[in-house]
């Protein structure tokens, strides 16, 4: 059945972002970037999985989750906005493709952000954040996650892409070619992408077009 972790606390980082801290299991062990299948322990939905990312590092006191929520959906997301501490969660199986290897160019689309927010806060830790660049597309300046922590840790090396809005010092439309030429370094080895498959799998053509060996994107998949 996978292991209850009850809730401690919950928040919204966004207007559709909650934050969820919970119980961390003795036994668990998990690395900067990966994620894990998550039911709620309500009458029926503990079979109802969804993958969300690890936002909490594996040396942190508690788990923490930051999930984007669809409430139009009626689904699990929706479900955990009635959430309140003493809920519980159920905890499945640990997975994901993301893992830091080197300095790179981070490439991310909503909610995709999550396990570059481990990543880079593991990075944070040791000192190590050095070239790393977030190059982040979303809607509007009000869906972006962690916003005020990235500008503080990577300054102009935090560059935003909104499709929705034109304001100063953001990118307006959505991450193309030209985009990615302005942003991309040739000094930077690795390129790690994560968002929705259609966003990916559009970045990764553009990327191979460029001349970007496959070997060089570390792509989520789930």
């Amino acid at each position: 059945m996978g292991q209850l972790i009850k809730v401690k606390s919950i928040s919204h980082l966004t207007h559709d972002v909650l934050r969820i801290r919970l119980e961390k299991p003795q036994t668990l062990t998990f690395c900067p970037g990966q994620a894990a299948d998550i039911s709620i322990n309500k009458l029926g939905w503990t079979d109802k999985l969804r993958a969300f990312t690890f936002t909490s590092l594996p040396g942190d006191d508690d788990l923490e989750f930051s999930i984007k929520t669809y409430p139009e959906r009626q689904g699990v997301t929706n479900q955990l906005l009635s959430l309140v501490p003493g809920d519980e969660l159920i905890l499945h199986d640990v997975f994901g493709a993301i893992a830091y290897k080197g300095e790179g160019l981070f490439i991310a689309g909503g909610a995709g952000v999550t396990p570059f927010i481990a990543i880079f806060r593991q990075l944070d830790k040791e000192g190590k954040i050095g070239n790393n660049r977030l190059l982040f597309a979303n809607k509007t300046s009000a869906d972006i996650i962690e916003d005020a922590y990235f500008s503080k840790l990577l300054g102009d090396h935090f560059v935003n892409v909104l499709s929705e809005e034109e304001l100063p010092g953001y990118e307006h439309g959505y991450i193309t070619e030209k985009i990615l030429r302005k942003y991309m370094d040739t000094q930077l080895p690795y390129i790690y992408l994560c968002g929705p498959d259609p966003m990916m799998d559009a970045i990764q053509s553009t990327l191979h077009a460029l001349g970007v060996h496959e070997s060089a994107i570390i792509r989520e998949e789930f």
